[in-house]
């Protein structure tokens, strides 16, 4: 594709960046498209990079399997799509009109940390009453959701053996919350 360059005389871009111009559209560089439409939790619109003011995020124990990891993910995402209907997008559909369920609006940031970076940040995120799904070891050994409620119910919150909690609320919120974990590999 050829380009054209058409420059300005605007203060402080040299006389450079103020328009491309392709043979088949025009472009401007900076300061383009309608003003932004705003929805819950998300910033930005559909022309450009969306990015959310809130944050959905996964902790894991770094002494999992690979079979725990992913179930454990599994299982605390389920727990934030049905408790924060916010977090849910439209349904999907393919070319052929085929039918598919909705997904989360925003992506799930997974990270990875110590039993105390859990036990901690689990501790703040009760504390600032942000919506969290916790996964213990125990619940490894239940097959149902009645014995996972009572497996959960049977410990105090103090001696929970947490391998793994979901997060959902203000951005700023969680980052302060995963305060010394690490993005998962």
């Amino acid at each position: 594709m050829k380009w054209a360059w058409k420059t300005s005389t605007t203060p402080a871009t040299g006389g450079r960046q103020a328009r491309v111009r392709s043979l088949l559209t025009m472009q401007e560089t900076y300061k383009t498209g309608p003003a932004p439409t705003r929805q819950p939790g998300v910033m930005g619109t559909e022309n450009t990079t969306v990015r959310f003011d809130t944050k959905i995020a996964v902790l894991l124990r770094t002494d999992l399997a690979v079979w725990q990891r992913l179930n454990v993910t599994a299982f605390l995402v389920s727990g934030l799509g049905t408790h924060v209907p916010e977090v849910i997008g439209e349904p999907y559909t393919d070319a052929d009109a085929t039918p598919y369920l909705p997904m989360f609006r925003q992506p799930v940031l997974v990270f990875e940390g110590a039993k105390e970076v859990l036990t901690a940040a689990h501790d703040k995120a009760v504390t600032r009453a942000l919506p969290t799904a916790l996964f213990t070891a125990d619940l490894f050994a239940t097959g149902n959701d009645q014995d996972n409620r009572a497996a959960v119910a049977a410990v105090p919150r103090t001696h929970l053996d947490l391998v793994g909690i979901a997060v959902y609320g203000p951005k700023n919120a969680v980052d302060k919350i995963l305060k010394g974990a690490r993005m998962h590999p």
